[in-house]
């Protein structure tokens, strides 16, 4: 199925990888630029990313420019590294280190601001999938970068649905469960910005080499951020070409 969008598929190493690993990558994945391929990798390895056939991304970025944030990176040091795209709002994150929606708006104003390009994760947890009320708390969390960032915001975004039960759990939405919410955030965004039926929304949870052609080829799912399969040469590259 061929669609107006750019697929992409952006690995997240998460706290996982090695120089090694990094370099075995760079040396042995060249893919086709039908598909945007995006490498997210731990803030040690940015430097050494950008020998690869991808674009770099970071993990996370601290919503100040500068000052006395201990342990917190500035996005204008990525943006010296060659860093393309960053993760924010990941649920990692979120339950980790109790950002609110609030502190991930403020994080994608300070990536658009430096011109880069945010990766603003989404989704629900189980017992908000299980009482049906998943949707509503997916529109939360867009509607504080909304609200907080401008009507022009999401559309500048990649928009990664990731169901929180999903991630790291084996468990995967069905390719009709995800283009179910896919399609609703393309909508609701659309209903805000003009500009947003162009933007990218990816799947990720539990993503891998044998389901990722059937999520991939629902109409609204134009790619994914895949996790564990991403530390797995052979695995990303069968899932880069299923996003074609």
């Amino acid at each position: 199925m061929t669609k107006s969008r750019k697929p992409m598929v952006a690995g997240n190493w998460k706290m996982n990888g090695s120089l090694a690993l990094l370099t075995a990558f760079t040396q042995a994945v060249e893919l086709s630029t039908v598909v945007d391929k995006v490498l997210c990798v731990p803030f040690p390895y940015l430097a050494a990313a950008g020998k690869g056939d991808f674009a770099i991304g970071a993990q996370d970025c601290s919503q100040f420019e500068s000052g006395a944030h201990t342990g917190d990176i500035a996005v204008s040091m990525l943006k010296e590294l060659g860093v393309e795209y960053v993760i924010v709002g990941h649920s990692e994150r979120r339950q980790d280190h109790g950002e609110s929606n609030e502190d991930i708006a403020a994080k994608v104003s300070t990536v658009l601001k430096a011109g880069l390009t945010p990766i603003l994760c989404v989704g629900e947890p189980l017992e908000l999938r299980q009482s049906n009320t998943f949707k509503e708390y997916v529109l939360e969390q867009l509607k504080a970068v909304d609200e907080i960032c401008g009507r022009s915001a999401l559309s500048q975004c990649v928009i990664a649905y990731e169901p929180i039960w999903a991630i790291g759990t084996g468990m995967t939405a069905t390719p009709e469960q995800a283009q179910e919410v896919h399609e609703f955030i393309r909508t609701q965004i659309s209903d805000w910005c003009e500009a947003a039926g162009h933007s990218r929304i990816l799947y990720g949870g539990s993503v891998n080499a044998s389901n990722a052609e059937l999520l991939f080829a629902k109409p609204d799912i134009d790619g994914g951020l895949i996790g564990g399969a991403s530390l797995k040469i052979e695995d990303f590259v069968v899932i880069c070409n299923a996003a074609k």
